[in-house]
């Protein structure tokens, strides 16, 4: 049973529960099982392994913040090298997943779904329970999948700064 933890992370001035523990540079990167496109399940850490992999965890792709988001790391992955791969989830059913990005011309980026298990946002410690869908962070997992970098959002308003984690992501590839 995961754990359930009710006070470090707020929506406004409440306190929601987050499901699962948070996970730390590192340590090996837990695998999951997500939902591609066609509903296909997918593990990128097995999928992508001896690649540099870049999770950006959002809860949905149809908020304003999501959208840019996913779009910006859309255009740094058009720029990266081969061998590094990024993966935006979110609890989005696949369909609207696959008509977001068909609208959005996301096509670098490879967006997976946790709807059906909430797998990955429970063994990354980001399940928001009231809500059912991710706290927005980033984790960087490299070649040998360990984790090199851990970022948990302090709000859902809040973006990553991506030059610091595309840096992370290339130091990652050495």
């Amino acid at each position: 049973m995961p754990t359930s933890r009710t006070d470090i992370f707020k929506l406004g001035d409440n306190f929601v529960t987050i499901i699962g523990d948070d996970v730390n540079v590192g340590q090996p990167a837990p695998e999951f099982t997500a939902s591609a496109a066609n509903w296909a399940p997918v593990n990128p850490i097995k999928d992508a392994k001896g690649k540099v992999i870049i999770l950006s965890a959002v809860p949905s792709l149809e908020t304003d913040v999501c959208d840019r988001e996913t779009r910006r790391f859309n255009e740094e992955a058009a720029k990266l090298s081969d061998d590094i791969v990024i993966y935006t989830i979110s609890t989005d059913f696949p369909m609207t997943q696959k008509r977001w990005c068909g609208a959005s011309g996301v096509d670098k980026v490879v967006v997976v779904s946790d709807v059906l298990n909430a797998e990955f946002g429970e063994k990354y410690g980001i399940l928001i329970k009231e809500r059912r869908y991710l706290r927005r962070s980033v984790f960087i997992v490299n070649r040998e999948g360990i984790l090199t970098y851990v970022n948990y959002l302090p709000t859902l308003g809040t973006e990553p700064d991506y030059d610091e984690v595309i840096e992370a992501a290339k130091a990652a590839l050495k």
